[in-house]
């Protein structure tokens, strides 16, 4: 397993990182926990989660397989504060069920979250606390506060965050080095062959200035993989069918057609089309790591081999003749309000 540091840190992390979206929702305890102390027998050391994932069971379900198998230290968790709900059974889409302190990302939710997120952990500290989508309406002298006094607690190593946009990332670096605030380490984009955006103002600012990028959606929501034939009719167990919504919308015309093409590249070189679609993003340039989000056992030990692979430069030309750098075709950064509509793109 290939180790990278993490932007100006002295943190080390695989090259491949496990996701854990899929832990109760769909896939069970029993088989999560199997996935878990695979990647980390296998060398895997930081595994992502968050607050909301699965209503807080995807932390409940890790925070249980790290007590029982005594693997907390040979791993980092990285976690999140959603910008959404706070108290536990509260719906993030139905604005009704909450009060007016029930969301955003202020230090009372911050800090509430934090507190929160460790029980449900079963740890005294999270390695890398996010935040989960802007906030912009919140100052970053509250928020950045707030998330500096857990790192000087002790109950936060690190922070980052998670699907903004270049110009906030920047705010944040500004108001760190001015007040003496944590500074984010990292940002977790949406990124794959369908979505090459970040590539146009993100990455160039991370390599300038030390962040590194922990990457989502490499798989493209399995559109990559060839999984899907049409953009309204989807496959049984797929996250579009299971969850549909924002899901749903990532599957575009445009997409399914590159996809078809993408499998059948990776299969003239020998490889799966999900196998090939992560080396992708491993082997772009300034990406520390991509997020494999495997919903069984079986989804994992295929991606597994990735880790040990190299991108060639002839695949990569390929790649960029589907679609070409900083280019777009399904809109995976749908869940930012600050990104411009598929129909601005003209993917929709």
């Amino acid at each position: 397993m290939e180790y990278r540091l993490v932007g100006k840190t002295g943190l080390q992390v695989s090259c491949l990182a496990l996701g854990t979206d899929n832990f109760a929702d769909p896939t069970p305890e029993k088989e999560a926990a199997a996935i878990l102390e695979k990647s980390i027998d296998m060398g895997i050391n930081l595994v992502d989660t968050g607050d909301v994932y699965a209503d807080g069971e995807g932390e409940k379900i890790i925070g249980r397989t790290l007590k029982k198998s005594k693997k907390r230290d040979s791993v980092l968790i990285a976690t999140k504060v959603d910008h959404g709900k706070r108290r536990p059974g509260f719906s993030i889409d139905d604005p009704s069920l909450f009060g007016p302190n029930d969301h955003g990302h202020t230090r009372l939710n911050i800090i509430r979250a934090c507190e929160n997120s460790l029980k449900r952990l079963q740890t005294d500290y999270i390695d890398i606390y996010q935040l989960h989508r802007p906030s912009p309406e919140i100052h970053f002298d509250e928020i950045l506060g707030a998330m500096t006094d857990l790192v000087r607690q002790g109950k936060v190593r690190y922070i980052g965050c998670s699907t903004h946009p270049s110009w906030m990332v920047m705010e944040s670096i500004m108001y760190s080095e001015l007040k003496g605030y944590s500074r984010v380490v990292f940002e977790q984009p949406p990124y794959n062959l369908l979505d090459r955006r970040i590539e146009n103002e993100l990455i160039p600012l991370s390599q300038k200035h030390g962040i590194g990028l922990i990457t989502w959606a490499p798989m493209g929501m399995g559109v990559l993989a060839g999984r899907y034939k049409s953009f309204d009719d989807f496959p049984e167990n797929s996250r579009a069918s299971l969850r549909g919504g924002f899901y749903a919308d990532r599957v575009t015309e445009k997409g399914i057609e590159v996809g078809i093409i993408f499998s059948k590249l990776a299969q003239e070189i020998g490889l799966t089309a999900a196998q090939l679609a992560i080396l992708w993003v491993k082997d772009q340039e300034g990406i520390t790591a991509p997020l494999i989000g495997p919903r069984t056992l079986t989804h994992l030990e295929n991606l597994l081999p990735v880790a040990d692979m190299k991108l060639s430069n002839d695949i990569r030309i390929e790649c960029d003749k589907l679609v070409p750098p900083g280019s777009v075709i399904a809109n995976f950064h749908n869940t930012a309000e600050w990104m411009k509509s598929e129909i601005d793109w003209g993917i929709k």
